[in-house]
Formats: structure tokens, sequence, C-alpha cells
């Protein structure tokens, strides 16, 4: 915890309440100006509704209303107790977004106070609230039924015991041995996980990042029952929430399910794999997503609709122009033509395997990392041909530039305050370069895992900005003094290290 002095603790609860303020008017400003809906907030709604008043957690069919595995049960839960304890709709569940993401600010400063040496905390802790605070990136998402918020507030809350507990095992605080760190640290860092979890169902990827960290960390032999040891008290703690959802699904449906399918369809929907691998080897911008995949099943698609980058030759597109035509028959996706889309998959992977497994993945890291995050807003979010946007809506293509550049400028600052670090490594300590590695690699794992999802939406990313603000706020360190370093060299020295 930050010990401060009277006076400078007035002051830091004084800039702290009025980072909350602005905080505050921000989501509140955004929750009642631009409340949102998307398309999967009628699944939701649904599921939440159903539940509270059927005592069914499911969904209606032709057939009726039938249980259902297709979207994890937290943020409906978070949903139906609204409802219960608020009983005013919408309005009631944003207001709640705005203050829960407003808690989420607070984590952030906790989590970056942690990476801060004794002596700046409180200054690391104020830079990233003023950064969280005033994000509208993720507070844009208090405005719409969907489970953003709730699923960066469970991650940001569970990175901080993660981050504590890499500090702790180096002896950066209160000189702890690995056998040392609390027990229930590391339980409840997968419990955080597990309801993470159960919001989000690629939440585990948060403990991926960890054991990827420790293994490198103990990668010697002596050290493998350490590494087991954490693995087994996370393990625990991430199926603990879990274990009611998996035996419901097992009572229900005969299948030991911990997540919700990776294809999240209804029983009478036809799942088109080969078309979402054709997909894989060109689709690359967001706007593609919604002209492409979430017309299929519900609209027509024309071949104008379908990006040039899909087709290597006139012949290619005359082959996906007579597929969508047998599609725009019925506009179902059927086997037959799901099956000459996976074939035109396998063709263009193997003229061109770098594209498909490297170049469309990481076009798709700077969609999901830079897109102008007005999906929310009623901008058209276009950039393009710039002349033309600006006399169109200058307020909404200058609202689109502010956006992109505010993704460009977190990921600056975050890769700023990673250089600093670095350049200040015997001042930080072991630990918390440890801490500081598991942010970065959380961030990595989670980028390169969403790039092989079929519909790569930005949002997706929003769960990485708790690590990447509380990284940004350590561009505010001061530069480490002689007397600074050398204690920090001399507390090395005492452990033996070089």
């Amino acid at each position: 915890m930050m010990r401060l002095r009277p006076t400078r603790s007035r002051t830091f609860a004084l800039h702290a309440a009025i980072a909350a303020i602005a905080g505050l008017a921000l989501r509140l400003g955004l929750v009642l100006r631009f409340p949102a809906e998307a398309g999967d907030s009628a699944i939701y709604k649904e599921l939440s509704q159903n539940w509270l008043h059927e005592h069914v957690y499911g969904i209606f069919y032709s057939t009726g209303l039938a249980s259902s595995a297709m979207r994890v049960p937290g943020y409906p839960a978070f949903l139906a107790l609204m409802d219960l304890l608020l009983r005013r709709g919408q309005g009631a569940v944003v207001l709640a977004q705005a203050f829960l993401d407003l808690g989420t600010c607070f984590l952030v400063a906790w989590l970056a106070s942690r990476l801060a040496p004794q002596p700046h905390r409180s200054r690391i802790a104020l830079a990233a609230l003023w950064l969280a605070a005033t994000c509208p990136l993720v507070a844009n998402y208090a405005a719409v039924t969907l489970p953003e918020v709730l699923a960066t507030f469970l991650t940001a809350a569970a990175l901080i015991p993660m981050a504590g507990a890499c500090i702790a095992l180096e002896g950066d605080e209160g000189e702890r041995s690995p056998w040392n760190t609390p027990w229930t640290t590391w339980f409840s860092a997968g419990l955080l996980v597990g309801l993470a979890t159960l919001v989000r169902p690629e939440s585990p990827l948060l403990l991926a990042a960890l054991a990827l960290v420790l293994a490198v960390r103990w990668r010697r032999r002596a050290d493998w029952g350490k590494l087991t040891r954490v693995g087994a008290l996370t393990a625990a703690g991430l199926l603990l929430p879990l274990a009611p959802w998996a035996a419901r699904n097992w009572a229900r449906f005969h299948q030991v399910q911990f997540l919700s399918p990776r294809y999240a369809a209804s029983p009478d929907e036809y799942t088109p794999r080969g078309l979402y691998a054709w997909t894989a080897t060109w689709l690359v911008r967001f706007r593609d997503v919604y002209l492409v995949p979430w017309n299929i099943g519900s609209d027509r698609v024309e071949i104008g609709d379908v990006s040039p980058a899909a087709f290597d030759s006139p012949s290619e597109r005359a082959r996906v122009a007579a597929l969508l035509d047998q599609y725009n028959v019925t506009q179902r996706m059927t086997p037959e033509v799901d099956a000459g889309f996976a074939a035109l998959a396998r063709e263009r992977t193997a003229r061109h395997p770098l594209r498909t497994y490297l170049f469309v993945p990481l076009g798709r890291v700077a969609t999901l990392w830079f897109t102008p995050r007005t999906e929310l807003l009623p901008v058209s979010g276009h950039l393009w041909p710039f002349r033309q946007q600006w006399d169109d809506d200058p307020l909404g293509f200058s609202v689109t530039v502010f956006l992109g550049a505010l993704n460009f400028f977190y990921v600056a600052l975050a890769v700023a305050a990673l250089w600093r670090a670095h350049r200040q490594r015997d001042a930080l300590g072991p630990g918390v370069r440890t801490a500081v590695m598991l942010l970065v690699v959380f961030m990595v794992v989670r980028t390169a895992f969403l790039t092989q999802v079929e519909t790569p939406e930005p949002r997706y990313v929003l769960e990485c900005f708790p690590a990447l603000l509380a990284l940004g706020a350590l561009v505010w360190l001061p530069r480490a003094t002689p007397r600074w370093a050398g204690a920090t060299r001399a507390r090395r020295a005492a452990r033996g290290e070089s």
C-alpha cells in the first residue's frame, strides 16, 4: 500500500477526486448522449430475461424456449441482477456500467502503482488514474449492452494479484521467497480469471500469459516444483466459478463444456467453416466483417461487397461470384457452397502461405489496435477520401481522427514507458520487471489469439487496456537518482545477485 505524509495524502486525494469526477462526467455524457445497441445486445438481454422470468437460461426458437450454451452466463447474470435490483431497463444498466468502468480506472491506478518504486507510487497511480479516467475508448462501451466493461473490470482486478505475486517472487517487497508468497494470492488470481471467463470465454489467456512468464523464470528443473504449485493454485481458482456452468452443461447437453462453443450458433444454424477459412486468407478490415461474414444467413452478399484482396485473378473472382449467387438464392449457407469456399481457401493458402499465416494476421493486428472505435457513435468512421469525408461531415471526421490518434497515443506511451523501464531496470528491481513482462506477454498473447477469430472486432482488445494504460503511466517515472540506483544495487548484492 502507498504510505503518504498527511499533506501529500490530502493532495493525492484531491487529485484523485478531480480525476474521478472528470472520468464520471465523461462516462455519464457518453451513456446519456449516445446510448447504443449492438447485434449481440439482443442475445444477452433475451438470455437474462428468460433466466430471470422463465427460470431457463435459453433462447426462444421456432420450437419454443430451449436451453442454450451459446454465451457464457456472466454478463446475462449481471443484466438480470441490474433488472432485479433497479428495474429501470437499459438506462440503469448503462449507468451501472459507467460507475463500474470508473472502478476499473482505480484498479488501473492500483496496478500501475505496484510497478513503481515506493517513493513514486502516488505519482504513478495518479498518472494511471488520469489516463484511464479520460480514456473514451473503453468508456464508450458503457453505453451499450455488451460485456466489454465488465470483462475489462475483471481483467484489471485479476492482473493486480498476478503482478503483486510476480513482484513478491523476486523479493522486491518484504524479501519474500517463492515459497512464502501467500497461496491466497495465486488462488485469488485464478478465481478472478475464472469470473472473467464467465463474461468473456477467452479470459484464460491471462493464465496462459502467466504460465509463459513463469516457465521462462523457472525453466530450471530445480524450480519445476514451484511452477507446479502455482499452476495448481491458479487452476483451482479458475475452475471454481466455472464448475457450476460445466455441471449445468453436462446435465442439459451431456457435454463437458466449461466455455461457450467456438462458433456460437443456434441449433438450427449451419456453421460456415469453409467460408471462415476463406476469409482468413484476406479479411483484414473491420468493414469487411460487416459486409461478408455478418451478412451470411441474414442478407444478400454481392460480389461488389467483397474486397479486391479476396481475389488473385479474374477467374477466382468469377468463382466467388458464382458461389455468392448460389447463396443469394435462399440466403442460407449450404454445405455445397461452403465446400466451394473451403476449396478456395486451400488453393489461396497453398499459393501464398505467408499471406494466410503472417500478413493477414499482421493486418488484423493493425485493425484490432488502431481502428477508430466509432461503431457506437453517430459518425461514419470513414477517413478516405479525406477531402470528401471532411466536406460531408467535418465533425464526424474530426471525431474519427481524434479517436484513431488516441489508439496510437496510448500504444506509443506504453512503448516509451517500456523503453524507460529498460533504461532504469536496476532501479525497478527484478520482480517489477517480471510483472511488466507479464503485462506485455498478456497483450501479445491475447492479440495473437484474436487474429485467428473469424470476425476480428476491435472491441476484443479493450481487455488489454488496463495493462496498456498501467504501463503507459510509467512514462512519468523520474530519472533514477544515484542514491536510488545505489540503494537498489546494494539490495540486489545482499541477495547474492550479480
